[in-house]
Protein backbone atom coordinates (compact mmCIF):
# COMPACT_ATOMS: atom_id res chain seq x y z
CA UNK A 1 0.00 0.00 0.00
CA UNK A 2 1.49 3.73 -1.08
CA UNK A 3 1.61 5.98 1.64
CA UNK A 4 0.60 9.49 0.62
CA UNK A 5 3.38 12.01 2.00
CA UNK A 6 2.10 14.98 4.05
CA UNK A 7 2.10 18.52 2.57
CA UNK A 8 3.90 21.37 4.45
CA UNK A 9 2.16 24.86 5.62
CA UNK A 10 3.74 26.33 2.24
CA UNK A 11 2.08 23.20 0.61
CA UNK A 12 -1.55 23.54 2.09
CA UNK A 13 -1.51 27.61 0.99
CA UNK A 14 -0.46 26.26 -2.56
CA UNK A 15 -2.76 23.73 -3.18
CA UNK A 16 -5.21 26.49 -1.51
CA UNK A 17 -4.16 28.77 -4.35
CA UNK A 18 -4.46 26.29 -6.76
CA UNK A 19 -7.89 25.62 -6.17
CA UNK A 20 -8.89 29.06 -5.76
CA UNK A 21 -7.83 29.77 -9.71
CA UNK A 22 -10.72 27.78 -10.49
CA UNK A 23 -8.75 24.21 -10.72
CA UNK A 24 -10.24 20.45 -9.16
CA UNK A 25 -9.51 19.75 -6.04
CA UNK A 26 -8.37 15.83 -6.76
CA UNK A 27 -6.51 17.58 -9.54
CA UNK A 28 -4.25 19.49 -7.61
CA UNK A 29 -4.03 16.92 -4.83
CA UNK A 30 -2.40 14.44 -7.20
CA UNK A 31 0.23 17.07 -8.67
CA UNK A 32 1.32 17.44 -4.71
CA UNK A 33 1.39 13.90 -4.19
CA UNK A 34 -1.02 13.65 -1.53
CA UNK A 35 -5.08 12.12 -1.60
CA UNK A 36 -7.57 13.42 -2.97
CA UNK A 37 -9.21 13.13 0.62
CA UNK A 38 -6.30 14.74 1.99
CA UNK A 39 -6.78 17.97 -0.85
CA UNK A 40 -10.77 18.24 0.36
CA UNK A 41 -9.62 18.39 4.14
CA UNK A 42 -6.95 21.36 3.64
CA UNK A 43 -9.52 23.33 1.19
CA UNK A 44 -12.91 22.59 3.53
CA UNK A 45 -10.44 23.95 6.62
CA UNK A 46 -9.59 27.40 4.36
CA UNK A 47 -13.42 27.92 3.66
CA UNK A 48 -14.02 27.71 7.06
CA UNK A 49 -10.93 29.38 9.58
CA UNK A 50 -9.36 30.94 6.47
CA UNK A 51 -5.31 30.82 7.00
CA UNK A 52 -5.16 29.71 10.66
CA UNK A 53 -6.69 26.08 9.23
CA UNK A 54 -3.74 25.52 7.20
CA UNK A 55 -1.75 24.73 10.13
CA UNK A 56 -1.37 21.79 11.99
CA UNK A 57 -3.57 20.23 15.19
CA UNK A 58 -2.88 18.43 17.93
CA UNK A 59 -4.20 14.77 17.12
CA UNK A 60 -4.82 14.46 21.43
CA UNK A 61 -8.05 13.58 21.87
CA UNK A 62 -10.98 15.93 23.47
CA UNK A 63 -11.61 13.22 26.47
CA UNK A 64 -9.08 11.24 27.72
CA UNK A 65 -10.67 8.89 30.43
CA UNK A 66 -7.95 6.85 31.52
CA UNK A 67 -5.47 9.39 31.55
CA UNK A 68 -4.01 9.27 35.73
CA UNK A 69 -6.30 12.23 37.66
CA UNK A 70 -5.24 15.30 38.34
CA UNK A 71 -4.25 15.00 42.14
CA UNK A 72 -1.94 12.26 41.87
CA UNK A 73 -0.02 14.25 39.04
CA UNK A 74 0.54 16.63 41.60
CA UNK A 75 2.01 14.58 43.97
CA UNK A 76 4.06 13.30 41.15
CA UNK A 77 5.32 16.25 40.51
CA UNK A 78 5.61 17.33 44.57
CA UNK A 79 8.00 14.34 44.97
CA UNK A 80 9.88 15.27 41.84
CA UNK A 81 10.63 19.22 42.84
CA UNK A 82 10.67 18.51 46.75
CA UNK A 83 13.08 15.12 46.71
CA UNK A 84 14.05 15.07 43.33
CA UNK A 85 13.03 11.70 42.98
CA UNK A 86 13.52 9.66 39.52
CA UNK A 87 10.21 7.83 37.94
CA UNK A 88 11.53 4.19 39.34
CA UNK A 89 11.18 5.66 42.66
CA UNK A 90 7.98 7.76 42.81
CA UNK A 91 6.31 5.07 40.89
CA UNK A 92 7.23 2.63 44.69
CA UNK A 93 5.55 5.43 46.53
CA UNK A 94 2.29 6.66 44.48
CA UNK A 95 1.67 3.01 43.17
CA UNK A 96 2.09 4.04 39.43
CA UNK A 97 4.05 2.38 36.93
CA UNK A 98 7.33 4.28 36.09
CA UNK A 99 6.32 4.36 32.24
CA UNK A 100 3.15 6.62 33.37
CA UNK A 101 5.55 8.67 35.95
CA UNK A 102 7.56 9.28 33.17
CA UNK A 103 4.52 10.39 30.91
CA UNK A 104 3.82 12.55 33.51
CA UNK A 105 6.86 14.25 33.98
CA UNK A 106 7.10 14.70 29.84
CA UNK A 107 3.32 15.74 30.14
CA UNK A 108 4.69 18.99 32.51
CA UNK A 109 7.64 19.50 31.16
CA UNK A 110 9.78 18.16 34.15
CA UNK A 111 13.74 18.90 33.55
CA UNK A 112 15.59 15.49 33.81
CA UNK A 113 18.18 15.24 37.13
CA UNK A 114 20.82 15.37 35.29
CA UNK A 115 19.67 19.25 34.34
CA UNK A 116 19.51 20.28 38.06
CA UNK A 117 21.42 21.67 40.53
CA UNK A 118 20.58 18.66 43.26
CA UNK A 119 20.88 21.47 46.64
CA UNK A 120 18.55 24.07 44.70
CA UNK A 121 16.30 22.07 42.07
CA UNK A 122 16.51 24.57 39.47
CA UNK A 123 17.69 23.94 36.48
CA UNK A 124 21.49 24.50 35.17
CA UNK A 125 22.74 25.56 31.57
CA UNK A 126 25.90 25.52 30.37
CA UNK A 127 26.82 28.34 29.23
CA UNK A 128 30.61 30.15 28.64
CA UNK A 129 30.41 33.98 30.77
CA UNK A 130 31.85 35.76 27.92
CA UNK A 131 32.30 35.58 23.94
CA UNK A 132 34.99 34.00 22.79
CA UNK A 133 35.69 31.26 25.55
CA UNK A 134 33.95 28.88 23.40
CA UNK A 135 33.26 28.49 20.07
CA UNK A 136 31.27 25.47 18.45
CA UNK A 137 32.28 24.69 14.97
CA UNK A 138 30.02 21.87 12.49
CA UNK A 139 29.54 21.08 8.94
CA UNK A 140 26.60 19.94 7.89
CA UNK A 141 25.41 18.16 4.51
CA UNK A 142 22.74 19.46 2.39
CA UNK A 143 21.80 18.26 -1.24
CA UNK A 144 22.15 20.64 -4.70
CA UNK A 145 19.49 21.60 -6.09
CA UNK A 146 18.96 21.20 -10.09
CA UNK A 147 18.28 24.14 -12.17
CA UNK A 148 15.08 25.11 -12.04
CA UNK A 149 14.24 23.41 -9.15
CA UNK A 150 13.02 20.20 -7.63
CA UNK A 151 9.62 19.19 -6.04
CA UNK A 152 9.27 21.47 -3.46
CA UNK A 153 8.67 24.40 -6.23
CA UNK A 154 7.08 22.24 -9.08
CA UNK A 155 5.22 19.34 -7.28
CA UNK A 156 5.82 15.54 -6.75
CA UNK A 157 3.66 14.43 -9.90
CA UNK A 158 5.48 17.25 -11.97
CA UNK A 159 7.34 16.63 -15.33
CA UNK A 160 10.37 18.37 -13.59
CA UNK A 161 10.00 16.00 -10.41
CA UNK A 162 10.02 12.75 -12.55
CA UNK A 163 12.69 14.15 -14.64
CA UNK A 164 14.93 14.45 -12.19
CA UNK A 165 13.99 11.61 -10.49
CA UNK A 166 14.87 9.79 -13.67
CA UNK A 167 18.42 11.28 -13.55
CA UNK A 168 19.33 10.25 -10.39
CA UNK A 169 18.34 6.28 -11.12
CA UNK A 170 20.61 6.38 -13.48
CA UNK A 171 23.55 7.86 -11.62
CA UNK A 172 23.33 11.32 -13.11
CA UNK A 173 23.16 12.48 -9.26
CA UNK A 174 23.77 16.42 -8.47
CA UNK A 175 25.80 15.82 -5.27
CA UNK A 176 26.05 17.76 -2.16
CA UNK A 177 26.95 20.89 -0.90
CA UNK A 178 28.33 21.80 3.16
CA UNK A 179 27.52 24.30 5.00
CA UNK A 180 29.98 25.11 7.33
CA UNK A 181 29.20 27.13 10.20
CA UNK A 182 30.52 28.24 13.84
CA UNK A 183 28.14 29.73 16.73
CA UNK A 184 30.07 31.61 19.67
CA UNK A 185 28.87 29.90 22.93
CA UNK A 186 28.56 32.73 25.42
CA UNK A 187 26.63 35.59 22.28
CA UNK A 188 24.90 32.75 19.54
CA UNK A 189 26.55 35.17 16.98
CA UNK A 190 27.21 33.13 14.23
CA UNK A 191 28.72 32.63 10.88
CA UNK A 192 28.21 30.19 7.98
CA UNK A 193 29.13 29.55 4.81
CA UNK A 194 27.98 27.36 1.62
CA UNK A 195 31.38 24.83 0.41
CA UNK A 196 31.44 23.00 -2.40
CA UNK A 197 33.37 19.55 0.38
CA UNK A 198 34.21 18.97 4.03
CA UNK A 199 37.93 18.44 3.09
CA UNK A 200 41.06 19.80 5.76
CA UNK A 201 42.16 22.65 3.35
CA UNK A 202 38.73 23.84 3.26
CA UNK A 203 37.72 23.87 6.72
CA UNK A 204 40.80 25.41 7.57
CA UNK A 205 40.15 28.48 5.19
CA UNK A 206 36.39 28.52 6.39
CA UNK A 207 38.16 29.02 9.90
CA UNK A 208 40.27 31.58 8.99
CA UNK A 209 37.48 33.92 7.83
CA UNK A 210 35.41 32.65 10.84
CA UNK A 211 37.59 34.02 12.97
CA UNK A 212 37.96 37.08 11.53
CA UNK A 213 34.36 37.89 11.44
CA UNK A 214 34.35 37.06 15.37
CA UNK A 215 37.42 39.54 15.74
CA UNK A 216 35.55 42.34 13.63
CA UNK A 217 32.80 42.34 16.85
CA UNK A 218 35.50 42.77 18.69
CA UNK A 219 35.54 38.47 20.45
CA UNK A 220 38.88 36.92 20.93
CA UNK A 221 38.49 33.23 20.35
CA UNK A 222 39.97 30.61 23.23
CA UNK A 223 38.71 27.21 22.49
CA UNK A 224 37.49 25.61 19.48
CA UNK A 225 34.85 22.48 19.90
CA UNK A 226 34.14 20.37 17.02
CA UNK A 227 33.17 16.81 16.75
CA UNK A 228 35.32 13.83 15.44
CA UNK A 229 35.31 14.88 11.69
CA UNK A 230 38.49 14.14 9.30
CA UNK A 231 39.36 17.52 8.84
CA UNK A 232 38.88 18.20 12.35
CA UNK A 233 41.60 15.34 13.29
CA UNK A 234 44.05 16.80 10.31
CA UNK A 235 47.45 18.33 10.77
CA UNK A 236 46.57 21.32 8.84
CA UNK A 237 43.67 21.98 11.49
CA UNK A 238 45.46 21.28 14.35
CA UNK A 239 48.73 23.78 13.08
CA UNK A 240 45.67 26.29 12.17
CA UNK A 241 44.90 26.77 15.52
CA UNK A 242 47.68 26.24 17.18
CA UNK A 243 49.10 29.36 15.13
CA UNK A 244 46.53 31.29 16.43
CA UNK A 245 46.61 30.63 20.00
CA UNK A 246 43.04 28.59 20.20
CA UNK A 247 42.97 25.26 22.32
CA UNK A 248 40.69 22.73 20.30
CA UNK A 249 38.27 20.30 22.17
CA UNK A 250 37.02 17.33 20.18
CA UNK A 251 33.35 15.88 21.48
CA UNK A 252 33.07 12.33 22.23
CA UNK A 253 32.13 9.70 19.39
CA UNK A 254 28.48 9.65 18.96
CA UNK A 255 27.45 12.50 21.27
CA UNK A 256 26.33 15.19 19.36
CA UNK A 257 24.95 16.38 22.17
CA UNK A 258 28.28 18.14 23.67
CA UNK A 259 28.45 20.23 20.34
CA UNK A 260 24.38 21.17 21.10
CA UNK A 261 24.56 24.51 20.24
CA UNK A 262 25.61 24.37 16.74
CA UNK A 263 23.57 20.97 15.77
CA UNK A 264 20.52 23.59 17.10
CA UNK A 265 21.76 26.24 14.63
CA UNK A 266 22.40 23.60 11.72
CA UNK A 267 18.39 22.76 12.61
CA UNK A 268 17.42 26.46 12.31
CA UNK A 269 19.70 26.96 9.41
CA UNK A 270 17.06 24.55 7.49
CA UNK A 271 14.22 25.42 8.35
CA UNK A 272 14.00 28.95 7.82
CA UNK A 273 16.80 29.06 5.67
CA UNK A 274 17.19 26.17 2.87
CA UNK A 275 13.81 24.52 3.61
CA UNK A 276 11.78 28.12 4.28
CA UNK A 277 10.65 28.53 0.71
CA UNK A 278 11.40 27.12 -2.84
CA UNK A 279 14.90 27.83 -4.43
CA UNK A 280 15.22 27.62 -7.93
CA UNK A 281 18.86 26.60 -7.90
CA UNK A 282 21.50 25.77 -5.15
CA UNK A 283 23.23 29.33 -5.95
CA UNK A 284 19.48 30.88 -5.42
CA UNK A 285 19.53 29.19 -1.70
CA UNK A 286 23.12 30.03 -1.28
CA UNK A 287 22.80 33.79 -2.13
CA UNK A 288 20.15 33.72 0.44
CA UNK A 289 22.41 32.93 3.29
CA UNK A 290 24.20 35.90 4.12
CA UNK A 291 20.59 37.82 4.33
CA UNK A 292 19.56 35.58 6.71
CA UNK A 293 22.81 35.09 8.20
CA UNK A 294 22.30 39.20 9.12
CA UNK A 295 18.61 38.78 10.59
CA UNK A 296 19.47 35.73 12.80
CA UNK A 297 22.55 37.71 14.19
CA UNK A 298 20.92 41.03 14.37
CA UNK A 299 17.28 40.73 14.61
CA UNK A 300 15.58 37.22 15.24
CA UNK A 301 14.68 36.62 18.41
CA UNK A 302 16.75 34.05 20.19
CA UNK A 303 14.40 32.24 22.71
CA UNK A 304 18.01 31.48 24.83
CA UNK A 305 18.90 34.98 24.98
CA UNK A 306 15.54 35.89 26.39
CA UNK A 307 13.75 37.16 22.73
CA UNK A 308 16.51 38.97 22.42
CA UNK A 309 19.21 38.51 19.01
CA UNK A 310 22.32 37.09 19.56
CA UNK A 311 23.90 40.80 18.62
CA UNK A 312 22.70 42.41 22.50
CA UNK A 313 25.49 40.30 24.00
CA UNK A 314 28.29 41.16 21.96
CA UNK A 315 30.15 44.22 23.99
CA UNK A 316 31.33 46.24 20.95
CA UNK A 317 29.18 49.49 20.77
CA UNK A 318 30.46 50.27 17.07
CA UNK A 319 28.94 46.90 15.53
CA UNK A 320 29.56 46.40 12.15
CA UNK A 321 26.07 45.81 10.03
CA UNK A 322 24.28 46.53 12.86
CA UNK A 323 22.25 49.38 11.68
CA UNK A 324 21.83 47.69 7.73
Amino acid sequence: MEVKPQLSVYGRWLLVQRVMSGRPVAHVAAELGVSRATGYKWWRRWREEGAVGLYSRSSRPHTSPARTPAEIEQQVLALRRDRRLGPARIAGIVGLPPSTVHRILTRHAMPKLAWLDRPTGTPVRYERARPGELVHVDIKKLGRLRDGGGWRMHGRTSAIARSNKAAGSRGELVGHEFVHSAVDDHSRLAYCEVLPDEQATTAVAFFTRAHAFFAAYGITVQRVLTDNGACYRSRQWREQLAGAGIDHKRTRPYRPQTNGKVERLNRTLLTEWAYARPFASSNERTAALPQWLHTYNHHRAHTSLGGRPPISRVPVNDLPGHYN
